[in-house]
């Protein structure tokens, strides 16, 4: 790699990342150098770069272009296709988000539905659909979960997430409210 050792780390570790995430290590590797980069990059800068070749170069933008993780950028007097990422982190968090519910959730809920339209004709199939609609009951929560908070503004998202384990004393105030109110009408209803 042609790269300063701060830059390199930061690659080669998105490269080890991206077969975890799914996606190839070169994939990770040119995403990782573009987001980096101060400047869109056109294929043979990727390739100097990185060290790989064109042709992986660019199978790996196709990819990151299918993805909508990476933007095309004309250059004026260069011909060259270049390539930047969003500036924002919260617009490729949310970028992540919808494509991975995409290609992940919705196929897993349509299948599910589908299976549990069938009519059993076994013990083992009616507890195999009671499981799957347990299964199918999760997910679509947190699918209506995620279509809520992808709504949220950055600065809300920003805040609902620096809450994190705060949210269950919030939750546990609400139920001590909720059974002060329902105790109370109960006194009332009771006079």
């Amino acid at each position: 790699m042609n790269l300063p050792p701060l830059t390199q780390a930061f690659v080669l570790h998105f490269g080890e990342m991206g077969s975890r995430w799914g996606i190839n290590r070169t994939v990770g590797q040119i995403y990782a150098l573009l987001y980096l980069s101060p400047r869109p990059l056109c294929a043979d800068d990727i390739v100097e770069a990185l060290g790989i070749s064109r042709s992986n170069v660019s199978m790996g933008l196709r990819e990151l272009q299918a993805w909508n993780l990476v933007i095309l950028k004309h250059l004026p007097g260069d011909r060259r296709d270049h390539f930047t990422t969003p500036e924002d982190v919260w617009q490729i968090l949310r970028i992540i988000a919808e494509e991975r519910k995409k290609r992940e959730v919705d196929p897993t809920l349509s299948v599910l539905r589908g299976l549990l339209m069938q009519q059993p004709s076994s013990e083992e199939e009616r507890h195999a659909q009671a499981r799957m609609a347990e299964m199918h009951g999760l997910i679509e929560r947190l699918a209506t979960w995620y279509e809520d908070v992808k709504r949220l503004d950055t600065e809300r998202l920003a805040a609902l997430l620096a809450l994190g384990a705060r949210v269950t004393r919030l939750l546990e105030a609400k139920d001590k409210v909720v059974g002060l109110v329902r105790g109370g009408r109960g006194a009332a209803a009771g006079e």
